[in-house]
């Protein structure tokens, strides 16, 4: 069965493990190794990625490994964070359905 590994900040709380997933807090310029880590990890299915340990690697080399990768990468706008919260779910809903979809509310 695959596992749901989630990369957060060292001051997050572990809020993931409440349903099942593995958490790791990771320090800063720890980003990209620990995040290679879970990506070649053999149970890693789900990777997601608190989006405040993106700017450590840079956003490009995020898409490089979502591609690579067979399993799904996520980026999670942090809590209370981020602005751009309806453009991430617009990519994340045109990721799985295959195109772009408008969402009304």
């Amino acid at each position: 069965m695959n596992r749901i590994v989630a990369l957060t900040p060292a001051d997050a709380d572990n809020g993931f493990a409440c349903c099942g997933a593995v958490q790791h807090a990771v320090a800063p310029g720890q980003v990209s190794e620990t995040l290679a880590q879970a990506l070649d990890e053999a149970g890693s299915g789900v990777v997601i990625l608190d989006e405040r340990l993106v700017g450590e690697m840079g956003e490009e080399m995020i898409h490089t490994l979502e591609r690579r990768w067979s399993g799904v990468l996520v980026v999670l706008p942090a809590p209370g964070v981020s602005e751009a919260g309806e453009d991430y779910a617009m990519r994340l809903i045109r990721k799985a359905v295959g195109y772009q979809v408008k969402v009304r509310t």
